[in-house]
């Protein structure tokens, strides 16, 4: 009676297909990092078979993930050792360069690479400046083995259509890139709303798994994951009795209660409020009381339910990750990869 996550292989075919939609001309660069963003490597197989390139963050996620596809894999952190250099060579890495350090490493390479030139457009994490940049990219011509693939950068505020920085950080691109070099700045959200800054490669993420980058609905995407948990007890309290650590919740009327094998342990979020909706039976219950390790409870007064039935915590029509995650004051990224391994994972079609 254990927490089940399935991910739905034609809901993956589904929302790749929306991005080569959205950017006909531009290869994809689909994000597998974080475990494929929770819902697992090894079930995402239409993202790993019809995508151009697939990118993780570090190398340790390139090698487990060279054990499934031949295809190149952008390694985002890219590399700070000799070791690390060969490693991703070897596994047929495109390296990202980012940082100083990393074009002193690359820069005497005695084996053919592929980098990615990635430039810090007013983000301010990873990136080179503009003059590292331009310093960089006459180092690198000075060896013939170092193939500079393509320039990136990364928005800051894409999820917020309006936002004058997305415009400032563009323009800046653009002033420091020219057609001589392949271009990538594009996320999920630029994707969907931002057509200038397609480019050659775009960089989905969180809109292959189904899940807006703005929060809501916006290209009819489909949810790839649905997790769902049975119901273990069913039970009726009275006025004025609580429900769950702290006694967060007590009953004004008669109430039917069902107790759902899912909670913190498991990856639901602890800070789910009073009221956050369950799917049982094609109904949304509220969420009362606090979550519990393995456990959280639901109102079910005036719904039919019984023991063994399914609930859905997220992953459905009537049910988002989007709305969970609203009501836990987080965001659909963190409850996907913060599954536990309590979960069970499958593939369904």
């Amino acid at each position: 009676m254990q927490a089940v996550a399935s991910i739905s292989q034609s809901a993956l075919t589904h929302n790749l297909s929306t991005v080569k939609q959205f950017c006909a001309k531009a290869k994809v660069v689909s994000m597998v990092k974080a475990d494929a963003y929770g819902h697992r490597v090894e079930l995402v197989d239409p993202i790993i078979n019809e995508s151009d390139l697939l990118a993780v963050s570090e190398l340790s996620e390139a090698q487990k993930l060279r054990k499934k596809s031949n295809k190149p894999i952008l390694l985002l952190s890219g590399v700070y050792s000799q070791e690390e250099l060969q490693n991703a060579i070897e596994l047929n890495c495109h390296i990202v360069v980012h940082e100083q350090e990393q074009i002193e490493l690359i820069a005497n390479v005695n084996k053919a690479v592929n980098v990615w030139i990635k430039i810090d457009t007013g983000m301010h994490r990873l990136g080179l400046l503009a003059d590292e940049y331009h310093e960089c990219i006459k180092i690198f011509k000075n060896n013939s083995l170092i193939n500079i693939e393509c320039v990136m950068s990364h928005f800051a505020c894409a999820d917020e259509v309006n936002n004058p920085m997305n415009t400032t950080q563009l323009n800046e691109f653009n002033q420091l890139t020219d057609g001589n070099v392949k271009r990538s700045m594009a996320n999920s959200a630029a994707i969907l709303s931002n057509k200038n800054s397609l480019f050659d490669f775009v960089r989905p993420g969180i809109m292959l798994y189904g899940i807006s980058a703005f929060g809501e609905d916006d290209a009819n995407l489909k949810p790839v994951m649905q997790l769902s948990s049975p119901i273990l007890s069913i039970k009726t309290i009275q006025v004025g009795e609580s429900v769950g650590y702290g006694a967060t919740w007590t009953a004004d009327k008669k109430t039917t209660i069902a107790i759902i094998g899912i909670g913190y342990g498991d990856g639901y979020p602890r800070h789910a409020k009073n009221g956050t909706p369950v799917c049982i039976n094609d109904v949304l219950c509220p969420l009362i009381g606090r979550v519990s390790m393995d456990l959280i409870c639901t109102d079910i007064s005036g719904i039919t339910a019984k023991v063994g039935d399914i609930a859905i915590l997220w992953g459905n029509e009537k049910l988002s990750v989007e709305t969970v995650a609203t009501w836990s004051d987080t965001i659909g990224y963190e409850l996907v990869t913060g599954l536990s391994s309590r979960v069970i994972f499958n593939k369904v079609l």
